[in-house]
């Protein structure tokens, strides 16, 4: 029997945080030693993933697990496990974001920076590595029921993160707002996906949730029409899509750093990638018959989102409308359903995840030290956080989509996509290009090189080295991949010769 890894990815964060979870409540430091075990574990494991499929496999579904879970008809619900060239990247990245998100988490020994987790870390990290096995479990599923419940596990810790540890000021406004439109999409996609399961049972006898057997099930053009929508947006939500995205700043503005990171960096990717797996993978006429509307959607998204973010004064605000028109980025190519634009939808899922990642930790050092977000309030970063200003730069470059950072790699082959379906669409969200690189080199001369006020002279301190192997990590891989392209793309691109096969060569 060959070893189980995409299970053991899959549950040591569940395992991790109940261990977590039984230990003494005052004993911290082993509750944040434990969660960083456990994470380390998951990035080697996700990371040895990526690298056997890159170099050994690269077709199809590979490391595949199925054990009869529910094998009782109506149901036959089984654990069952595969990556493709999609998932593998987005299960490397989720193993980045769990990583790093423990160490900006870590906490600071300086009575003067309330920085990490402070209260209760005991239950913070449980709560978070239950957040980072549903997302495990979504990515790695090909049973539908399987896919929704990961789905649910991954959404509901995401209201006590944000409610317990979050910004006083918004923090239970935004956590209830994010649970209702998270819950209301996945709930219109659960209908959908049920009208898929008796549906297949009518056209072929078979009562599964296996999404491979589903994607032959012989679905109509009718039911496809009617039912991908539902389905699609229904995911999307979480994916931030116009104009169902108004959750999403919102809870990048109350949560606390990691959270941000991962609800930016991984769960946002959830419903991009729930969208892709379910709605075009196994209605992929109902994806041609609504490609327009998608890409209209999609492309309002692109440009809304970069002018919103050009006139915050909120850095968290800031960087949440920017990951709704880089989202949006992701959504167009998925629109354009061409080998093109599915192919830098996938690579932008990764790329944003660990650009945004890394904008909202240098935020959230440069929160801790400062006491404030407020653009206009800030200045002089640089001279007192230089390895966190470097940080930000790279993120900077990787989001105005500069040659040799990965956000080229995955942005130019979206232009692409989608010039080669709608011209026009392409030249009008080209504008968010110009947006971008505006709010990014203005924001980062307002707070890292502008002179310092005064009220945070002698105030503001560097970063801890814990805090630099995060920027580190992150930034690694946006460069790894700008530079070595051949690191991701091939990858990717056997993934989406998947796709285009479902799509009938569309």
């Amino acid at each position: 029997m060959t070893f189980p890894i995409l299970s053991v990815i899959t549950f040591l964060p569940f395992a991790a945080g109940i261990f977590i979870l039984m230990l003494p409540a005052n004993r911290k430091n082993e509750a944040r030693a434990t969660a960083l075990a456990a994470a380390v574990i998951d990035l080697l494991l996700s990371g040895w993933v990526y690298v056997q499929y890159l170099t050994q496999h690269m077709t199809g579904y590979q490391f595949v697990e199925k054990y009869a879970w529910l094998n009782i008809p109506p149901l036959n619900i089984a654990l069952h496990f595969g990556v493709d060239g999609i998932s593998a990247p987005l299960v490397l990245l989720t193993g980045i974001v769990m990583f790093t998100g423990v160490l900006i988490s870590w906490g600071d020994d300086d009575p003067h920076v309330m920085a990490g987790i402070q209260d209760r870390p005991r239950e913070f990290f449980a709560f978070l590595f239950l957040l980072a096995g549903g997302v495990f479990g979504v990515f790695v599923s090909l049973d539908l029921f399987m896919l929704f419940f990961f789905y649910e596990i991954a959404v509901f810790p995401m209201y006590l993160l944000i409610a317990i540890w979050g910004w006083v000021k918004t923090r239970e406004y935004a956590a209830m707002k994010l649970t209702l439109y998270l819950f209301i999409g996945s709930v219109v996609a659960l209908v959908g996906a049920l009208a898929m399961y008796w549906t297949q049972y009518q056209n072929t006898g078979v009562l599964s949730f296996d999404m491979l057997e589903m994607e032959n099930a012989g679905f109509s053009a009718a039911f496809q029409n009617t039912w991908f929508l539902p389905v699609f947006l229904g995911f999307a939500v979480l994916g931030g899509i116009w104009p169902f995205h108004n959750w999403s700043p919102d809870g990048h503005v109350a949560a606390p750093t990691a959270v941000s990171m991962f609800h930016a960096g991984v769960l946002m990717k959830l419903g991009a990638f729930a969208a892709l797996r379910v709605g075009v993978m196994l209605l992929p006429e109902g994806a041609k018959h609504w490609s327009w509307l998608i890409m209209t959607f999609a492309g309002v998204a692109v440009v809304y989102g970069a002018y919103i973010a050009y006139v915050q004064t909120d850095l968290k605000y800031m960087i949440g409308f920017s990951s709704v028109s880089h989202m949006g980025l992701v959504m167009l190519g998925i629109s354009t359903l061409n080998e093109t634009g599915l192919l830098g939808a996938g690579v932008q899922m990764f790329s944003h995840g660990v650009m945004t990642a890394l904008f909202f930790a240098v935020t959230g050092m440069i929160y801790d030290r400062s006491h404030t977000r407020m653009i206009p309030e800030l200045g002089g970063i640089a001279k007192v956080m230089p390895f966190a200003t470097i940080g930000f730069i790279v993120g900077g470059l990787v989001s105005m989509g500069m040659p040799g950072f990965s956000g080229f790699v995955a942005e130019f082959p979206i232009f692409m996509g989608v010039w080669g379906e709608q011209w026009l669409v392409a030249v009008i969200c080209s504008i968010s290009i110009v947006i971008t690189a505006a709010y990014i080199m203005m924001n980062i001369r307002k707070v890292f090189f502008a002179p310092m006020p005064e009220k945070l002279e002698g105030h503001v301190g560097d970063i801890t080295m814990l805090d630099k192997v995060a920027i580190t990590t992150l930034c690694l891989f946006m460069i790894g991949i700008g530079v070595f392209p051949s690191m991701m793309v091939p990858m990717v691109e056997s993934g989406v010769t998947y796709i285009m096969t479902l799509l009938g060569g569309a």
